[in-house]
């Protein structure tokens, strides 16, 4: 594919799912410059520990899908994951110009291009760590410019604690009451897997101040569809 698939989203805000994955391999500088290059009100990314204490972009726990070696994420130095030749889109093995991006190269992406960070907690994080994420996103002096989410009620609420008023959005597949006693408890709004989304569901979690965020559709007739509930975001692959 070319170029991205657009669609009249309305008033909904379109998130790029791990930068524009659809065109770009995923969670790379290519990725995140291509969101910023287009209409997108935000970048999406996932952050991860290294062994020593560094913060990268990608998705998995391990690097096998997108590189040419496969490394454990949280057992591997930041120098020795740095230095890991990933894949490209079409298969092409050992790029020298695509590498793991640092949380502070795609915070400084998204300052520079005037988009939204949406940022996802990977796994369970020490406070002390989201601590250290948080001062690196202060030292990009972006820290307005950031949604957190992370499907870890923990990371939100020990985010909400520290962060009494940021943006932060529980990623969940499933609705229930129990979730939106959750939602309501802690203020946090939520990032819910687009099939789960209802009508129904979207307008009650709005009566309740919530804001609703819908991973991941790429397909441009289930958009419109959201769209139309009145979604308050989209986050797609392909779609803009």
């Amino acid at each position: 594919m070319n170029n991205t698939l657009k669609i009249d989203s309305g008033k909904t805000l379109m998130v790029a799912h791990r930068g524009v994955s659809g065109l770009e391999m995923e969670n790379t500088h290519a990725a995140f410059v291509a969101a910023g290059n287009r209409t997108y009100f935000g970048i999406e990314t996932d952050v991860h520990r290294t062994l020593d204490g560094h913060f990268v972009c990608i998705h998995d726990d391990t690097t096998g899908r997108v590189a040419i070696d496969n490394l454990k994420i949280e057992e591997s130095t930041f120098d020795t994951l740095r230095a890991l030749l990933l894949c490209d889109k079409d298969g092409a093995k050992g790029r020298t110009d695509l590498r793991i991006p640092t949380l502070a190269e795609y915070v400084r992406i998204c300052k520079k291009y005037g988009k939204v960070g949406v940022l996802e907690l990977k796994n369970r994080f020490d406070p002390g760590d989201i601590e250290k994420i948080i001062a690196v996103i202060n030292e990009e002096d972006y820290l307005d410019g950031i949604i957190f989410i992370s499907f870890s009620l923990e990371n939100m609420i020990d985010l909400r604690a520290m962060l009494p008023r940021q943006a932060c959005q529980y990623l969940t597949t499933e609705y229930s009451a129990e979730l939106l006693e959750t939602l309501c408890k802690y203020h946090l709004d939520v990032d819910m897997h687009y099939r789960a989304l209802t009508e129904e569901n979207v307008r009650e979690m709005h009566e309740h101040g919530i804001r609703v965020n819908a991973w991941t559709c790429d397909k441009p007739e289930e958009a419109l569809e959201l769209v139309k509930w009145g979604v308050d975001y989209i986050t797609s692959n392909i779609l803009e």
